[in-house]
């Protein structure tokens, strides 16, 4: 096949690379130059440079030719404007949901066929598969299940899915770290990055100051209402957070936030475990499939990791250009937050996803 391989530098888009080479494919590989000026001149350096580096090194030693594209207008309009805009709401964003189907499965398919390039498939280094049922194709989890990546894919569409391809689906990451040293890869012991798709290295609170700026408002204990202390605005903490709270007699968990008073609401310890719900609406739905799922009992993430929940659905509106269902989990979870992402399952088979509202 003619296959499109979308490459960062990391370990996992380079031996997906490698391995579809290996088998004989025609590829080409595409690096999405996508770092933000604004962001880099605040910053004084660039954290791209050692990717960019990377991505020379291993295409030139596996001979494939490389593109560098520029994608900071599509990244910003698609990715970037979403996430201040949601943080400026109080929401809890999710920037790789939006990078995956906005950008590397969206805006780079139309790239392709603005440029007149016609491939089979784009393959990328994400941690899930793809199969088909009944001539519909499907997203499978990865049995890795600590790095499976479906609940970052969840909001691509069927056409999106069907020419989506992930070499190194079927493998744990340790396999894939061998598979990398035999290929002699440059960057067979570079770590994983960890951080948001358009951000790489950069904090995501320096990017929020950036925007944002500072905003002093009150800490205030839930259910007493007394102010514990102050922060710096409530962009700066998310639903469940512990960590950075800077209050004494802790640990200290944030319940809630209120952007109309840029108050931030927090719980101590037992208290916090009775603020745990197990109940939510989703909307904005996106089936993969094209069509939302017969059954009611499905599994369910409410945050990309491990933990699944059994969940039952309830579909409390149906509209022609919405939907809405509330979601009841079998246990409660405490860190539930409206623009977050609930991730539906059918066994290993992703169906697809909504926003917490």
């Amino acid at each position: 096949m003619k296959i499109a391989v979308l490459i960062s530098g990391g370990v996992d888009s380079s031996v997906s690379l490698a391995l579809l080479k290996e088998a004989g494919h025609d590829v080409t590989a595409y690096y999405m130059k996508i770092w933000l000026e604004d962001e880099l001149q605040f910053l004084g350096e660039c954290p791209w440079e050692e990717d960019l580096e990377y991505v020379r090194a291993v295409c030139e030693q596996l001979d494939v030719a490389l593109h560098i594209v520029p994608f900071q207008k599509e990244y910003w309009e698609r990715v970037v404007s979403y996430t201040i805009e949601s943080v400026r709401g109080g929401l809890t964003p999710n920037p790789d949901m939006m990078c995956n189907a906005r950008v590397k499965f969206g805006a780079f398919y139309e790239y392709l066929e603005k440029q007149g390039e016609v491939y089979d498939k784009v393959a990328t280094g994400h941690y899930a598969q793809v199969g088909e049922i009944d001539g519909i194709a499907k997203l499978k989890m990865s049995p890795d299940p600590i790095k499976d990546q479906t609940y970052f894919l969840s909001q691509l569409t069927q056409a999106q899915i069907r020419k989506a391809m992930f070499p190194i689906g079927s493998y744990p990451k340790e396999e894939v770290r061998k598979l990398a040293e035999k290929f002699d890869l440059p960057n067979a012991k570079r770590k994983d990055s960890q951080g948001i798709c358009f951000l790489g290295k950069i904090p995501f609170d320096e990017f929020v100051k950036f925007h944002l700026g500072v905003r002093p408002g009150n800490i205030v204990e839930e259910g007493s209402e007394k102010v514990l202390g102050e922060h710096e605005g409530f962009w700066y903490y998310t639903v469940g957070q512990r960590k950075g709270i800077r209050l004494s007699g802790g640990p200290w968990y944030v319940t809630k936030k209120n952007p109309e008073t840029n108050e931030v609401f927090v719980a101590h310890g037992d208290d916090y475990q009775e603020e745990a719900r197990d109940t939510f609406v989703v909307s904005s739905l996106n089936w993969i499939s094209g069509a939302r799922p017969e059954k009611i009992n499905l599994q369910v993430k409410v945050r990309h990791g491990e933990k699944i929940y059994q969940a039952e659905l309830t579909w409390i509106r149906q509209l022609a250009d919405d939907s809405q269902v509330e979601v009841r989990l079998d246990s409660a979870d405490q860190g539930i937050a409206a623009g977050q992402f609930t991730v539906f399952y059918d066994g290993d088979i992703c169906l697809g996803g909504g926003v917490i509202v």
